[in-house]
Order: structure tokens, then sequence, then C-alpha cells
């Protein structure tokens, strides 16, 4: 498959870097990208790392960092950090970064490089969901790899062409995901890993974002839920969702089935709402429809990281973890984030 077709739509530069912050009148686009990867046999996963370039604070970036291994273990770090040179040794703007974590695209839509090297708070899954987390206890956290992505980008385009012809459910629910573009690839990697005064090689898959938009957070209120993941054998899916709105209106829901080297547009059915915060073991099981009729896909959550009720997060409860998905006999780690108003949690069939 060509790069071309890998960027389903989109032009190459698509997935390199604003050299500069926009100028007015677009200087409230802002770019980021964000990475999920889990370990092939489940050890530990990297249950979201990210990075905002935002044009109100170009030359420090917004970063997310979470780690968490089977054992319950996690280690998180929020921060805003300094940006490293956007320009790569061949003159192209291909680094995006900001505190301890660098992204370098190495070919668009196929190899990025990414790295961290930072220290985390020290913590248990346990202990966010008791929200009496120690952030005086910290680790060295670092870890090299190169991905290399093996679908092609499923792309939601939120152009205002596209906005015009939507439901006004759906037109409320693209505002919080993007006014503009924002693409999803599932990839595999493998790289090193330092922790805890050792050193491991690692393989894996999951899956990454990039996106160039103008977002509002606060219209996440209702809650969603996000899951992709890729097989074995090189099938893959991923859904976004939101709830029905108050007055009926139709929510954003879109999704992919990959099959056979095609992509195949859907929408999921029956999707598993944040409920009660559960460390692991949850059934995320569900439907996906698409012209290829009705793919069923089970699931059971592990390698979670949570953030419980915080002002920052506007009062939500936000899961950003692992789950161990099962399509016909055939296992993979893969991704899920899910959030809900505390005072929803629970409520939503």
């Amino acid at each position: 498959m060509t790069n071309e077709e890998m960027a389903n739509g989109l032009p190459l530069e698509a997935d390199l870097m604003l050299a500069e912050p926009p100028p007015p009148p677009f200087d409230w686009v802002r770019e980021g990208t964000s990475l999920w990867f889990f370990e092939e046999n489940g050890d530990f996963a990297i249950p979201r790392i990210g990075v905002e370039a935002e044009p109100w604070s170009w030359d420090n970036r917004r970063f997310s960092a979470n780690f968490a291994q089977a054992d319950g273990r996690v280690l998180q770090n929020d921060g805003v950090g300094p940006m490293p040179p956007v320009l790569d040794g061949d003159g192209r703007p291909a680094v995006m970064g900001g505190g301890p974590m660098t992204f370098r695209c190495i070919e668009p839509f196929r190899r990025w490089h990414v790295s961290f090297d930072g220290e985390m708070i020290d913590t248990h899954v346990d202990a966010q969901l008791g929200s009496c987390v120690d952030a005086s206890k910290r680790v060295p956290l670092r870890y090299e790899m190169e991905i290399e992505m093996v679908v092609p980008a499923n792309v939601q385009d939120i152009s205002p062409d596209k906005f015009a012809t939507w439901g006004k459910g759906k037109r409320r629910d693209a505002v919080s995901v993007g006014l503009g573009w924002r693409f999803e690839q599932c990839l595999r990697g493998s790289g090193e890993l330092w922790l805890d005064g050792g050193h491991r090689s690692f393989r894996g898959q999951g899956s990454r974002v990039k996106r160039r938009s103008v977002r509002t957070d606060g219209l996440f209120l209702r809650g969603h839920a996000w899951q992709c993941a890729v097989f074995p054998d090189g099938r893959a899916f991923g859904f976004e969702v939101r709830p029905v709105h108050d007055d009926g209106f139709e929510p954003w829901n879109e999704g992919f089935v990959y099959v056979d080297g095609t992509m195949h547009a859907a929408k999921v059915h029956d999707p598993k709402w944040l409920g009660e915060v559960i460390a692991a073991g949850e059934d995320v099981s569900f439907e996906l429809h698409s012209d290829l009729g009705v793919t069923r896909i089970s699931g059971t959550t592990g390698l979670s990281t949570f953030r419980v009720a915080t002002t920052k997060l506007f009062g939500l409860n936000l899961q950003q973890g692992g789950v161990l998905y099962d399509w016909d006999g055939q296992k993979a780690w893969g991704m899920i984030e899910r959030s809900m108003p505390t005072e929803l949690t629970g409520k939503l069939d």
C-alpha cells in the first residue's frame, strides 16, 4: 500500500508539524498528537501519552503521560514543558514534543519515532480510584520506540462543507471532536525500556492520533466512549461515540472495520459507558454495524489508569487503559478511553 493510500485522502504534509504558530484569524487552531501502546503479552501499556501545540503557549506545551503495569502499578505525569526544535536534520517540520516526550515523523503515515525521558508519579490504580495518590513519590522512566503504521488513517473530516450536512446532535459533538481534521492509525512497534534500574526490549501494537483543529473541550461534558485495536492477522476496528442528546438528537457515532485491506465505515451498537469505576475485569464488548453486516467483538478491561472527578476534568471520571479484545477467537490488546460526569456515572443504559 502506498503512503498516499495510507493517508486516506489527506495530503502527506498533514503528518508533518506546524513550523510556526498559526497567524490570525487561525490563531485558535491547535495541533496535537498522542500514542497508545500495549506490550504484546500485556506486561505493560502506555495508555496514552500526548502533547498539544497551542498558539497561545507555543514554546511551552501541555503534555500528559500514563504508564501501566499488569500488577496495577501506574506511573503518571501531566504538565507543561518546553518544545524541542521542530525541524529535523533534513529541514522538515517533523518533530513535535513537550517536556519529557518527543514524537518524530520519519515517513508520513508510515513510520514515527517516539521517546520519553522524565519523572513520573509512582502510584497504583487503586490509589487513583480512591483519590489518594501521593504525588511526592516519583520514579524516572525512559523509553524509545519506532512505530510502523499498519492500517490506513481513519480520517475524521470536520470541514465546514461536511459540518453543514450533519444533524444537530452530531454538529454539537463535532465541536468537541475538533473543527478541522483528526485521524487515527493502528500500528505495531518495538523499542527499549528503562525502569527501576533495569532495561528490556519490547514489542507490541497500538494506535496514534494526530489532529489539527479548533476544539472546545468543555463540550465533552456528556461523556464518551472510544475503543480501537489491531489484531495479529491485520484486521482492525475503531469507534468513538457520545450518548444520545437529552432532546433525542443523534450523537456523534463514527467508526470503522478494517478487513482484507479495506476500510468499512461503521457505527457502534451497545457501547459500554463508564459506570462504576473498576480497576480491571469489566466487560466492554460491543457490535459494529457496517456494510459487512454485524461485527461482534468482546473485550475485558485491564492495564487501566483513572482520573476521578477533578475540577481539571470538568468533574468527569476518566478512564484511559487497555482491553484484551477477542474477535472470532483471535486476541489482541488495544485501547479504551471513556469519560462520564459523576452525576451520570452508572445511569446510562
